[in-house]
């Protein structure tokens, strides 16, 4: 019983294979997943998988890089497909100052945008965060995000956030970095977050844990996630399994 919060099936590497790429997750132990939506070609698609797997959920959001490409006609169409009944939150959203497509101060307006669309709905939010933490902590606190929480999306930060994140009721979401060599931060936080706030997810096709890592990720490859923290943390993969599964479905309110 394994729970893939974050994947991205609704990608192009996997347009050839995906029926086949999830059948392999099934047979790994795979039972539920959130395919996430980022932009226009990607939410429907999200939509369009999920409704065709019973296990299988979207959600959807505008990612920070294209922030720019957000006007509010995508703001009131993300709202109208989120009373879908296969989608389980809002999101990926955040800030990303990795790359420059989009200037911070529209980053931060969009994201801000999205928070409060997720308050008005009252669904809990992904967020992505990249080289932008105290930004992102800043937003949340401001707009008062605790009153959905949500997920910090692969988390790579220092343990001294976390306390931060728990506090407005986010779980904190480990991928494939946890199971890197070097890779001393996310080891840290799988083992000091508390287990009732634990998910883990893959990224797919990003980010492979290892020994893929380089190669195409997919959801199956959370077994390797989940069997990296029970090692470190003293416990079976079974156990991390029930518990993050169970996590993931308070967070999703699903039955």
């Amino acid at each position: 019983m394994l729970f893939d919060t974050h994947v991205h099936l609704n990608a192009r590497n996997f347009f050839e294979d995906r029926d086949e790429t999830i059948q392999r997750a099934f047979d790994a132990g795979v039972t539920h997943m959130v395919v996430v939506g980022f932009d226009r070609a990607t939410i429907p698609l999200a939509i369009e998988i999920a409704e065709q797997y019973e296990t299988i959920y979207a959600a959807i959001g505008w990612h920070p890089v294209d922030a720019v490409d957000m006007t509010e006609q995508e703001l009131e169409w993300i709202e109208e497909l989120s009373s879908h009944p296969k989608v389980v939150a809002l999101g990926e959203m955040g800030l990303d100052y990795h790359w420059d497509k989009s200037p911070k101060d529209v980053q931060k307006e969009v994201f801000r945008k999205q928070i409060r669309l997720a308050k008005k709905l009252q669904m809990p939010i992904i967020i992505h965060n990249r080289e932008a933490t105290e930004d992102i902590i800043a937003i949340l606190q401001e707009e008062q995000a605790a009153s959905v929480g949500g997920i910090m999306h692969c988390y790579n930060d220092s343990v001294n956030y976390i306390q931060d994140c728990l506090d407005m009721n986010f779980y904190i979401s480990l991928g494939g970095p946890v199971t890197f060599k070097n890779a001393t931060l996310p080891k840290e936080v799988a083992v000091q977050v508390p287990l009732d706030r634990l998910l883990i997810e893959t990224d797919a096709p990003f980010l492979a844990p290892h020994p893929y890592r380089g190669k195409r990720n997919e959801p199956a490859y959370v077994t390797l996630v989940a069997e990296k923290i029970a090692a470190l943390r003293g416990m079976s993969i079974e156990e991390v399994g029930e518990i993050t599964t169970k996590n993931a479905h308070t967070l999703f309110r699903l039955s």
